[in-house]
């Protein structure tokens, strides 16, 4: 069984948690939400309105890459942001790199991605307001529904959930 970390904390775009979640578990795997403590955080819909209390089954500071085959990125404005601003999160998203393990970033997810510094000569998606955080990170941007490169799988927003967990579904090796 393939085993999935999901990280994410308040300000998660919660559709960008649930749709892969769903998608992944229907598939066969299981998915831990991680996020900087256990318990529930708020997730948003629209990166603004809140929407429902997430459960998260993990806080970061317990969670050991070893016990997972491949890390999810989920979006939203606050969420990556206060993720990729905590030394364990990026130690966490640094050891699957380290690893190869598969890696898959939707929206504002690859900013995380962006604090391990392993995104040069990559070609990656994300939502548009970050292009220019990736590039600088040395990535080469493109404006595509579902990217992959290497360990990793890259989407834009929510319009592309259903490609993005097509794609999240095969490179996690599901199918």
């Amino acid at each position: 069984m393939v085993k999935v970390a999901a990280l994410a904390t308040d300000g998660l775009e919660e559709i960008e948690l649930t749709g892969p979640q769903e998608a992944l578990e229907k598939a066969g795997a299981t998915v831990t939400v991680i996020s900087l403590k256990a318990g529930e955080f708020q997730a948003v819909n629209k990166d603004i309105y809140p929407s429902n209390k997430i459960r998260a089954d993990l806080a970061i500071a317990d969670a050991k890459v070893e016990d997972y085959d491949a890390l999810l990125l989920p979006g939203g404005l606050a969420s990556p942001d206060a993720l990729r601003m905590n030394k364990d999160v990026v130690a966490f998203a640094r050891a699957f790199v380290k690893a190869n393990k598969p890696i898959a970033a939707i929206c504002h997810g690859a900013q995380t991605l962006i604090e391990v510094n392993e995104l040069k000569g990559r070609t990656v998606t994300s939502w548009p307001a970050i292009r220019t955080d990736l590039e600088n990170a040395g990535a080469s941007w493109v404006d595509n529904e579902v990217v992959v490169d290497g360990p990793y799988v890259f989407s834009r927003c929510p319009d592309d959930i259903p490609a993005f967990n097509k794609a999240i579904i095969k490179h996690f090796k599901l199918a």
